[in-house]
């Protein structure tokens, strides 16, 4: 006969290995998505600057994100997007104009490093939060390779919910159809919204979020590069006009960061990944 407490007992290492076994799982679903494109962008690397081996594409690569604190993956989808650089000229973009870093109006007080994409996104995250009185939240950037969208930042939210929401494609969620339209978008309760596919309905109920507000990240010509969206524990009424043109201002001065970081920082990091790649041509490099 089991004794008091012993089911109990048993059932922790059950638990924990579960835990473990879900981690690995959303780790390898995370490689899976990054991993072919940052391939592709090796093989492109190496042909270009005739690199003995993937190892020295990778490094080339992984040098030019680390000093300009472009992520890996942004910086790879550039590379496998943008236009061939002209192998008679020493920069890849030598006619480009840079313009000065954008100002956050919603946020005038707010300094973060130059060109820090990480505390921007962040910014624009909190004053979302802030504006609609929410604790949970999250903002995605356009995917170029693969027309989607991508988390880069959330708060409150579960692993759970980061992984199966890793990438959105362009339907089946409240946020791709936000980007689609270039406009907010408010589910008011989650649960009977017809827009989420039964699997994403069910995700973002297990994360204990039962209505949400996304919000496009425009560019000045209005092109979304990006969302934030809020998730709120209960159903919700609507927002007031006032927050509605507050999220407006949010959306329009996050997209038109965006867009200055990819036309100025991520083409640095090209610029520099391109000067390596012709100093080091047909030698081996070593990842740092």
């Amino acid at each position: 006969m089991t004794e008091p407490g012993h089911g109990a007992a048993d059932e922790a290492p059950e638990h924990d290995e579960l835990a473990r076994l879900r981690a690995e799982l959303r780790d390898l679903r995370a490689r899976a998505r990054v991993h072919p494109l940052i391939s592709q962008a090796q093989g492109i690397l190496q042909e270009r600057y005739g690199l003995l081996d993937g190892d020295s594409a990778f490094a080339l690569l992984q040098r030019a994100s680390q000093r300009y604190n472009v992520k890996l993956r942004t910086l790879a989808g550039v590379v496998a997007t943008a236009p061939r650089p002209d192998p008679r000229e020493r920069l890849w973009f030598p006619r480009r104009v840079r313009q000065p870093e954008p100002a956050l109006r919603f946020d005038p007080e707010h300094r973060p490093d130059p060109g820090n994409r990480g505390a921007v996104l962040g910014a624009v995250l909190s004053q979302t939060l802030a504006v609609v009185g929410a604790g949970m939240g999250n903002v995605q950037v356009a995917d170029r390779a693969r027309r989607g969208l991508l988390i880069e930042k959330h708060t409150g939210l579960s692993a759970d919910f980061v992984d199966f929401f890793g990438y959105v494609g362009e339907d089946g969620t409240s946020c791709a159809l936000a980007a689609r339209e270039v406009t907010q978008v408010t589910v008011r309760d989650v649960e009977s919204d017809p827009v989420f596919t039964e699997s994403a309905r069910a995700a973002i109920l297990a994360a204990g979020s039962r209505a949400c507000h996304s919000v496009p990240l425009t560019t000045t010509s209005g092109l979304c590069v990006g969302m934030v969206s809020a998730h709120f524990e209960g159903t919700l009424d609507g927002l007031t006009r006032t927050q509605l043109k507050n999220l407006d201002v949010v959306g329009a001065d996050g997209g038109r960061w965006l867009a200055w970081h990819d036309r100025t920082v991520v083409l640095d990091a090209l610029e520099h990944l391109h000067a390596l790649g012709r100093r080091t041509r047909g030698t081996r490099m070593r990842r740092s």
